[in-house]
């Protein structure tokens, strides 16, 4: 008889041996599987992303977006925190305060959007608008047809084309009684800057929330939302405010709020739903802000910054200096033989100028030809001044006599080296 020593170890051989056999056929099995998932990859990673980022340097002289300041793309660059930490929480209230003076309002309801000027747009009409109600549009270049397609999906549209007519506002709001009238302060299409005085006085009367587009001409043409009776005013992070593209301040006056927040049936938009962001920007009366989306971190970092700048610089001198340098490029735009398309010296928005397209110059040529011998971009029409005009712009950090005089130059080395035909 076997000692019982023996019969132990035995016993725990053939376990070890019965493990190993399972593990092996196990990695086994999972090398199988291993191979068959790498065999099923037939698209080899493209040969673009095995190189580094390259992007060039451009003069951004067009409509927008505008050169970043080396001070707000460092604060882009700042280590990201988490959307939710206390100290996001800060940085979003400096950013409520920096929109607030921006816009000139004590409005509470004031935030950001995390997306374009679009997003803020369509956020303004998807919390106001609902089924069926009427909504009363001016169209004085691009901005006003998006608007009128939103809120074509949303409700009556009416449109009305103004030429800087107080009376017809009224007319219009009397005959159609819209719950809201939009109207572009700064048309970025046209080079236009609408008046706006008064407007507000008007819609208060009809009972109409007035919702102003200010995503051009913020920090460069003067503009006072509680003074000028705006109910909804928003605007764009990558123009004269010179953050990048992808954030959009926003503000709703107690009116707006008491139209938006006394709903019948939920907006149609989830994200753009003002009752979640509201508490997101902790503009409730809850005492937690609650998980809505994740919202841009490095772009709100960003925008906080290029917002510091402007408070650092004073609203009253960004105005200034935008209408000074806007004053010496039109002047030398006329000094090349250029027309200006506005008019009305009055009328011209101050951040985005147009030219009228010289006779017998193919516009893309005279573009084409400054970016690439000048790296300086300027753009064509938008909408219906395509084909009509050549827009420059000179925003905020790019807001200078000196960046006014090299788009001079480059205009004037493209007229004289781009073929002329005659009509």
């Amino acid at each position: 008889m076997l000692p019982k020593t023996l019969l132990s170890r035995g016993a725990l051989l053939a376990h070890q041996t019965g493990l190993e056999c399972s593990f092996s056929c196990k990695s086994a099995t999972l090398g199988l599987r291993i191979q068959r998932a790498m065999s099923s990859v037939n698209i080899p990673p493209p040969e673009c992303m095995l190189r580094p980022l390259e992007v060039p340097y451009r003069y951004l002289f067009g409509p927008g977006p505008s050169n970043v300041p080396p001070r707000i793309l460092a604060a882009g660059a700042r280590p990201i925190i988490g959307h939710l930490h206390t100290e996001m929480y800060e940085i979003m209230n400096d950013i409520k305060r920096g929109i607030q003076y921006a816009f000139q309002t004590n409005n509470h309801m004031t935030l950001a959007m995390s997306g374009s000027g679009h997003t803020a747009m369509e956020c303004a009409v998807f919390n106001t608008v609902e089924p069926g109600e009427s909504v009363l549009v001016s169209i004085n270049g691009v901005w006003g047809e998006r608007v009128a397609e939103i809120a074509e999906r949303m409700g009556k549209l009416h449109i009305c084309k103004l030429s800087n007519c107080r009376d017809q506002i009224d007319q219009h709001t009397s005959k159609h009684k819209p719950v809201l009238f939009f109207l572009t302060h700064g048309e970025s299409s046209a080079g236009l800057a609408h008046p706006v005085d008064n407007v507000g006085d008007l819609c208060l009367r009809h009972n109409c929330l007035f919702l102003v587009d200010s995503v051009a001409s913020l920090g460069a043409s003067p503009l006072l939302m509680d003074q000028q009776k705006i109910d909804i005013l928003y605007t764009g992070s990558q123009k004269a405010l010179n953050a990048p593209p992808g954030t959009a301040p926003i503000s709703f006056n107690e009116r707006a709020c008491h139209k938006m927040f006394n709903r019948k049936i939920k907006p149609v938009s989830y994200l753009l739903d003002m009752t979640h962001l509201s508490n997101y920007w902790g503009n409730d009366s809850k005492s937690a802000r609650e998980y809505h989306h994740t919202g841009p971190v490095s772009g709100f970092f960003a925008l906080r910054e290029s917002l510091a700048i402007l408070a650092e610089k004073g609203l009253e001198n960004s105005w200034r200096q935008h209408r000074e340098v806007a004053e010496y490029l039109w002047k030398g735009i006329e000094d090349l033989g250029l027309k200006l398309f506005i008019k009305d010296k009055d009328l011209r928005l101050p951040s985005v100028t147009t030219i009228a397209i010289p006779d017998g110059y193919d516009w893309k040529e005279l573009l084409a030809y400054m970016m690439k011998h000048h790296q300086v971009e300027m753009t064509g029409g938008l909408g219906p001044s395509i084909g009509m005009v050549i827009r420059v712009g000179l925003m905020g950090y790019n807001c200078s006599k000196f960046n006014a005089d090299k788009a001079l130059t480059a205009l004037a080395d493209a007229l004289k080296h781009c073929p002329k035909r005659r009509g």
